[in-house]
């Protein structure tokens, strides 16, 4: 109990359940993309797909419980840590040392909340389903027989309006950058970071933020340029 308080009360504890939660969200945002890109296969691939997640019952509720606790707690102490450091830096210090810094790390707290408002949305809209309640009653019959929701259908009709697209674009290209940052910082805080191979990792991080906005936005511009359209 006295462990779990340190981590949750002391600067060390508290940036150690930053970047663990930081490293589960991680491995989320990257799965979810991949699941996601299978919009470009024929409509039984990503519908077959939800399926399989949504067999998961209880399952899989739990593991959308946990997501959303290692979200909370990033975002808390993402807070916390921002409020202290502020707390702690003289203004004349601070004015010195701005350069320092990259502009992601500076602005990591503005695009985390920009991250959370985006993540309610979205699990509002395609997973409540708010305002689209006949997604509900959407089916689609696989090749074995088996009848599931038809999710290839919900993602074409929603990226069809053209709001939803470019807010939905720009959401994730402010993710992109926020883990731009996030990873090199995730990494530096489980001590793994080192002067052999930091301006490899700093390549890295650019070049994977790069690429999962990339795909990620291809997704509402296939279907917004008529790539993907829904099935018959």
């Amino acid at each position: 109990m006295h462990l779990l308080g340190a981590l949750f009360t002391s600067s060390i504890g508290k940036k150690l359940l930053m970047a663990l939660s930081g490293l589960v969200l991680f491995g989320f945002v990257t799965g979810h993309l991949l699941g996601n890109l299978q919009i470009f296969l024929p409509p039984d691939a990503i519908n077959l797909y939800a399926h399989r997640l949504e067999s998961l019952g209880a399952g899989l509720w739990l593991i959308r419980s946990f997501l959303l606790v290692c979200l909370i707690i990033h975002v808390w102490i993402a807070i916390k840590l921002t409020l202290e450091n502020r707390a702690a830096r003289p203004e004349g210090y601070a004015a010195q040392h701005v350069n320092r810094a990259t502009l992601a790390s500076r602005v990591m707290a503005r695009t985390g909340f920009v991250v959370l408002a985006f993540v309610v949305f979205h699990l509002a809209h395609y997973t409540v389903r708010v305002g689209h309640p006949e997604w509900s009653e959407h089916s689609y019959l696989l090749a074995d027989g088996t009848l599931v929701r038809d999710v290839h259908a919900m993602m074409v009709q929603g990226f069809s309006h053209a709001g939803v697209s470019i807010f939905y674009i720009l959401a994730v290209g402010i993710l992109a950058y926020h883990l731009s940052h996030g990873i090199v910082s995730l990494v530096q805080t489980l001590s793994l970071k080192n002067e052999r191979w930091t301006r490899g990792l700093e390549r890295f991080a650019v070049a994977y933020c790069w690429l999962y906005f990339l795909l990620n936005a291809s997704i509402p511009v296939a279907v917004l340029g008529g790539f993907v359209k829904q099935h018959a």
